[in-house]
Parts: C-alpha cells; sequence; structure tokens
C-alpha cells in the first residue's frame, strides 16, 4: 500500500538537499565549533553559513538569529527570557497572549503565571483570527510581552502580526512583541525588515520545514535583552548556552534556502492549489461538512473539517488503515480526552471539535495522492455514520 501523508503539520520529511548537507557532519566534520583547531572552525563555519541561511529567509541579520532544539524551547526562552527577570525583580509584568497558541507558549504563560506574573488571554473570532481591537485593549502600562502566533497549527488561519505589533509599538509601554512562526516559517514570506518590523522574537521549528527534529531558531532583534534559560557556555551570544548541533543546523540552513527557492518560484501558490482541490471536493462529496476558519485568510497546506455525526479519532484510524495519515489537533495532543482548545476557543461545540480533522499538505504532496484522498475519506465518512 502506498501512503498518503497529510499531516506536514506535525512533521515533515526531510527533503533529499538536506541530508545530503548534513551527511559529512556525522562523520567526517566533527568537531566543536567552539575548538580553536582547524576541525573546530570547519563546523563554525558550516554553522555561521546556516545562520546567515536563515538570517537570508528571515531578512533578518545573522547576528540575530539564534539557535535553538526547536519551536517549544524557542517559545519557552521568549517568554521566560522577557518576563522573569521582571518577576525577579518583584516588578508588575502583564503578558497579552491568545486562547488559540501552542501548548509550547499557553503552557509557559501558565507556568509565569504561578510565579505572579498576570497575563491576558484573548478569545479569537469564530474566523479563528485575533481582533486586533482586542489587542489594542488590552494594552497595559505594565504590558511587557504580548505573543500572538503567525499562524495557527490546527486551522492554518493567518493572525495579522504585522497590524498587532505595529498596535503593541504604539501603547505607551511598547512591549516586546513575539510571534510563534512555527507553522508560518517556509510557507508565508516572513520579512523582518518590511511588514514584520516590529516583531522583536520571532520562534521556528526545523521539523516543520522539512529539517531535523530537534533544530529551531528564535530570532531576537539587535537590542532586546533576553535571559538564558540554560547556563554554561558563551554559546549564541550568551543568549543559549550548550554546545551546537552542528548537522541539524546545516540541515536548517539548507531547508532555509530551499523554502526561499520554493517561495519564489510560486510553491506556496501550487500547493494552496492542491489543498483547495481537496478542500472543495471533500465539501461536494461529504454533506455536513465544514471548513473550519475557512474565512480567514489560511497557509497554503492546512484545511480543518469539521464531519457532522463522525468521532474524528475513529475517522483517524479508519484513514489510516486505507494509507492516510491525517490528525484531528496538535500531534503533541494526540490522545488527548479533551477536544481542541484551539476549535473551542473559536466557538465550535465539543461534539463540533471532536468531528473536526485537519489535513496538512506538505511539498511532496502529489495530484495524484489529493484524488486517492478524495476517493478513501468520503467512503470512510460514510461508513462511520452508517454505524451511529
Amino acid at each position: 500500500m502506498e501512503r498518503i501523508y497529510l499531516d506536514a503539520n506535525a512533521t515533515t520529511p526531510l527533503l533529499p538537499e538536506v541530508v545530503e548537507a548534513m551527511r559529512p557532519f556525522w562523520q567526517e566534520s566533527f568537531g566543536n565549533p567552539s575548538s580553536a583547531h582547524h576541525a573546530g572552525q570547519r563546523t563554525r563555519s558550516a554553522v555561521e553559513r546556516a545562520r546567515n541561511a536563515v538570517a537570508a529567509l528571515l531578512n533578518a541579520q545573522a547576528r540575530e538569529v539564534v539557535f535553538t532544539s526547536g519551536g517549544t524551547e524557542s517559545d519557552n526562552l521568549a517568554l521566560a527570557g522577557i518576563l522573569q527577570p521582571y518577576l525577579d525583580r518583584r516588578e508588575p509584568a502583564h503578558l497579552i497572549t491568545s486562547a488559540i497558541e501552542h501548548h509550547a507558549v499557553l503552557y509557559t504563560a501558565e507556568w509565569l503565571e504561578k510565579r505572579g506574573l498576570e497575563v491576558t488571554y484573548l478569545a479569537p473570532t469564530s474566523d479563528g483570527v485575533v481582533d486586533p481591537a482586542a489587542v489594542e485593549a488590552a494594552l497595559r502600562q505594565h504590558t511587557r510581552l504580548v505573543s500572538i502566533m503567525l499562524a495557527n497549527n490546527e486551522t492554518g488561519a493567518i493572525q495579522p502580526v504585522g497590524k498587532l505589533a505595529r498596535i503593541a509599538k504604539a501603547h505607551a509601554s511598547s512591549p516586546i512583541f513575539h510571534t510563534d512562526a512555527v507553522q508560518a516559517a517556509a510557507k508565508l514570506p516572513l520579512d523582518l525588515c518590511g511588514e514584520f518590523k516590529n516583531v522583536d522574537l520571532l520562534s521556528i521549528s526545523g521539523h516543520k520545514m522539512y529539517a531535523p527534529q530537534g533544530t529551531g531558531v528564535l530570532f531576537v532583534r539587535k537590542g532586546v535583552q533576553l535571559a538564558p534559560l540554560f547556563h554554561g557556555g558563551p554559546h549564541e551570544r550568551q543568549r543559549r548556552a550548550g554546545t551546537e548541533n552542528v548537522p541539524g543546523i546545516v540541515a536548517l540552513g539548507c531547508a532555509a534556502e530551499l523554502a526561499r527557492e520554493w517561495l519564489s518560484n510560486n510553491g506556496a501558490q501550487q500547493l494552496a492549489a492542491l489543498r483547495d482541490r481537496l478542500e472543495s471536493g471533500l465539501l461536494a462529496a461529504v454533506s455536513g461538512t465544514f471548513v473550519n476558519a475557512g474565512p480567514a485568510p489560511r497557509v497554503a497546506n492546512t484545511t480543518n473539517l469539521c464531519f457532522a455525526d463522525v468521532d474524528a479519532e475513529a475517522l483517524i484510524i479508519a484513514l489510516d488503515v486505507k494509507g492516510i495519515s491525517a490528525s484531528f489537533g496538535a500531534a503533541c495532543q494526540s490522545g488527548a480526552t479533551e477536544p481542541s482548545h484551539v476549535l473551542t476557543a473559536m466557538g465550535l461545540s465539543h461534539s463540533e471539535a471532536r468531528a473536526s480533522v485537519r489535513f496538512s499538505l506538505s511539498r511532496l504532496t502529489t495530484p495524484e495522492e489529493i484524488d486517492r484522498a478524495l476517493e478513501i475519506i468520503p467512503a470512510a465518512v460514510a461508513r462511520l455514520r452508517s454505524l451511529v
């Protein structure tokens, strides 16, 4: 059975070019980048080339790129790195975030809240988008950080981060602005000197953009003071201690270069056409179906569909048996008994949230796979409904 992978928001495969870029750094070029000898300086050069590649993808300065172990660490470093010093000094501190954030942000906010941080969790509209007016109304004199994701991992809905950051910076408190761009990087153009010039911190995860798991980036704009999570050596300009994951970093740099090329060659538009083909086909073939966050602008690869009178977990299992990999929410929440916090925050009932499935395409998805999925998915839904 040839499998059809429609869960790219959970993780992506490594592209062949990325694997080849990594290969020499597993055995041949294994030096510690902090070492002064030739072996160390060779890997140091590779790390800096990758840093430049990521900076180019973001239109940022290389010195503003901090390598991490992934999106979760980047989000934790952004929130705790800005807010923990205020708590240590017992100064008033207020965080604004949204109810649809990834748990890497939400759980960090809750952890800080238990230590005295004041947090405002903004509800989205029914389209899954954070209203700029809500952010403006929530700003206070002691607001230190605003953290709103760029693209939602479950619905793909794109948040108006450029506008939100401008609103935050115009307020008297002028808080630091962070965005979790894990699901946006390599899918959307990210210009940190243009549309996102008011964004101070931005998180990326390598395994969402065809690099290995365990790699990531936190963009830290020049001048932003960040308390480190880890203490040890002076790595990453004293912002992230620990010997660098050279193969992973090299892979991430390669993935960034490939993403720039893909975006410039209309890759996102072509992928969106495939996504729309799947989405419109399912809406036409399966009654009682609607798209969550359908009216909102979304990243090119993502659709989240509610199939009335169907248990999403049962549908995921049925599709897996037929060779289709999909998801009913964030991968880190797989097996959770509660319905999606994102969908319920948007106003869906528990039953609607439990009937919703996310299909997320990759750059490797083919038209033939979409055609096959349009045969398998409606049949699986019909069978499950017949059992009710």
